[in-house]
């Protein structure tokens, strides 16, 4: 056996995954002494260092005690499960980290569940526990069920435990005992993972991820699975369909520390990345060159939402963008498939627009607004659930939504969760909090997080997975009130602002430029109502006393990019540009909407 224990983290949003990798990089002595790293050294684009969140897995390394420890650094978001899937087939053991308060999270069980299903030893690393409220005995019991609930072998149910702080630095086998370090953490990994196994016999290695150099081109990123991979050693690329291209790699490269360093060969267990083999896709098998043979497929979730994309047809068109042509958009999407396993693009009877379906609105709003970071002017429709028919009945897919909240507003939570169709299941106390869990279908959650987080004062918590396609649910009511829409184009007078407020709340501030057809309030009503929001007062050189008092304006609402994919139906588009984003109605004049109102009824 050789020393090298390849390990996937899994772990909850904000459990503290990245924090603790941070941790374990400067622990090995990865950076010299006076060498500024920052923070969160592994959310290393801007999306994520923004959200807090990780989107995209990644592998460093360190060496501890003369092992090399690979560590796959994974997402927690079950929209990004399609990142997990695969990146699961290069570990030989997972890290499970959980808050010491809040417990296993569903979103934490959605990855669990593959990692036991391909038979990897857990480590379980309860961190947090100088929080104040935490309850580590609890959640200690607690995983020790969802694993038999999972469905976990004797040998994963007997599992180690390390108790801990990431931020402060230190983990231990005993909570009550604080240590200095972190290092009886990688003792256990030593212990407890296996090595990753030599297997002799001709070349196999599955591609399973993707990097991308501007020298290079594409480079392919996996787990040499049987052999010894060399450099400028002809193989064969066996595609996912069976199909066979002839090759040859002209370099290779290990992980160490955060980056690679070149290697003239690399053993099977050791995961490396591969530049020079043209054409291949994540799935795909890197064999022999005379007899190759072809690794078990990665089979990935299906999508369960779908959304259209179409060019920015906007009076505003191709002022903000750098990319506003249906050419760039195609282009970019299918440059997106390559990488992002989840997603499918899908195209329509317009040349301009697109199907593109994802794992959720998080999966698919990272897209978004990766692209109009890009450089793209986009235009999307409402999100809208994957219909199935299963035995010649209507399905469509259900989640499980947890919500915890304070006792006091549980009852409006409740309420709220059974307009959209849901139903309460389970009920009880957790900490200071109320803990609710629910079924209900995907189109009911649309729109909920924004009701249920105004309804709170903001301190409910949900999370939500995908269950299963179940029978259709019946009509779910959609938004409640009409909107606001502007009948001219022009810039926003506060004075006009002023005087429509006791009809709704605007979503613009004065002195913004608007367009017919642009979204700029809800209404009181559930009707839409059209508005002049740039007539400017008459002016006159009669001075009115008392009348001429300064104009007082609510607040504009700003939405952030989920929001408002949440709150437009189906008549109405986002326009998204790399400097602005307006809600807008599909048909921009009164006129063409009263015509067309049949098609969105």
């Amino acid at each position: 056996m050789q020393n090298i224990r390849n390990i996937a983290i899994i772990a909850h949003v904000d459990h503290g995954k990245t924090t603790l990798v941070d941790k374990i990089l400067h622990s090995c002595q990865l950076f010299r002494d006076n060498q500024e790293t920052g923070e969160l050294i592994l959310d290393n684009n801007d999306l994520e260092r923004e959200r807090g969140i990780t989107i995209v897995s990644k592998n460093v390394s360190v060496n501890y005690k003369g092992v090399k420890i690979n560590i796959i650094d994974t997402p927690g978001h079950a929209d990004f499960g399609g990142e997990v899937e695969r990146v699961l087939k290069m570990a030989d053991g997972v890290l499970l980290l959980v808050d010491a308060f809040e417990g296993a999270m569903p979103q934490t069980r959605f990855v669990t569940q593959k990692a036991l299903a391909l038979g990897l030893k857990p480590i379980v690393v309860i961190n947090k526990v100088d929080k104040e409220n935490c309850r580590p005995e609890e959640v200690h019991e607690s995983i020790f069920e969802l694993f038999f609930n999972l469905e976990a072998t004797e040998d994963q149910l007997d599992f180690p435990v390390i108790y801990g702080s990431s931020k402060q630095g230190w983990m231990s086998t005993d909570w009550n005992k604080p240590t200095e370090d972190i290092f009886p953490l990688l003792d256990a990994i030593l212990e407890h993972i296996p090595s990753a196994p030599v297997s002799e016999g001709t070349l196999q290695m599955q591609i399973t991820s993707l990097d991308y150099s501007s020298f290079v081109g594409r480079i392919a990123v996996g787990r040499v699975a049987r052999g010894v991979i060399k450099e400028n050693m002809p193989v064969s690329l066996v595609k996912r369909d069976g199909r066979i291209q002839k090759s040859r790699i002209k370099e290779l490269y290990t992980f160490e520390g955060l980056g690679k360093i070149k290697a003239q060969e690399v053993k099977s267990g050791d995961i490396c990345a591969v530049v020079g083999i043209e054409g291949f896709e994540i799935g795909d098998t890197i064999a022999d060159f005379e007899k190759p043979e072809q690794l078990e497929v990665i089979h990935i979730d299906e999508p369960t939402m779908n959304m259209l994309f179409t060019i920015n047809t906007s009076p505003f068109f191709g002022k903000e963008g750098k990319f506003v042509t249906s050419r760039h958009l195609r282009d970019r999407l299918y440059k997106e498939m390559e990488k992002n396993l989840a997603l499918k693009v899908v195209e329509t009877e317009s040349p301009d627009s697109y199907l593109v379906y994802g794992r959720g609105i998080l999966h698919l709003s990272v897209l978004i607004e990766t692209m109009r970071r890009e450089g793209y002017e986009i235009q999307v429709g409402q999100p809208q659930v994957i219909i199935k028919e299963v035995d010649g009945v209507k399905c469509e897919p259900v989640e499980t939504l947890i919500v915890d909240v304070p006792g006091e507003v549980a009852g409006k939570v409740i309420e709220l969760v059974t307009q959209k169709k849901g139903e309460l299941l389970v009920m009880e106390p957790k900490g200071d909090l109320q803990h609710l869990e629910f079924e209900i279908p995907a189109r009911g959650i649309i729109g909920l997080r924004n009701n249920v987080l105004t309804a709170t004062a903001g301190e409910a918590i949900m999370a939500h997975r995908f269950k299963a396609y179940e029978p259709w649910k019946g009509t779910i009511p959609g938004r409640l009130n009409g909107v606001l829409v502007s009948m001219e184009k022009g810039q926003t007078t506060a004075y006009s602002i002023d005087k429509l407020q006791d009809r709704g709340r605007f979503f613009v501030d004065p002195g913004v430029d608007v367009y017919e057809g642009q979204i700029v309030g809800e209404h009181i009503r559930d009707n839409d109502l059209v508005v002049n929001i740039v007539k400017g007062k008459q002016l006159t050189n009669m001075r009115a006393s008392g009348s001429d008092d300064n104009v007082r304006i609510a607040p504009a609402i700003k939405f952030s990019l989920e929001e408002a994919m949440e709150y437009i139906q189906n008549d109405e588009y986002i326009e998204v540009t790399p400097k602005s984003m307006r809600l807008r109605k599909i048909y921009l004049t009164e006129n063409e909407r009263k015509v067309n109102a049949k098609k969105f009824a």
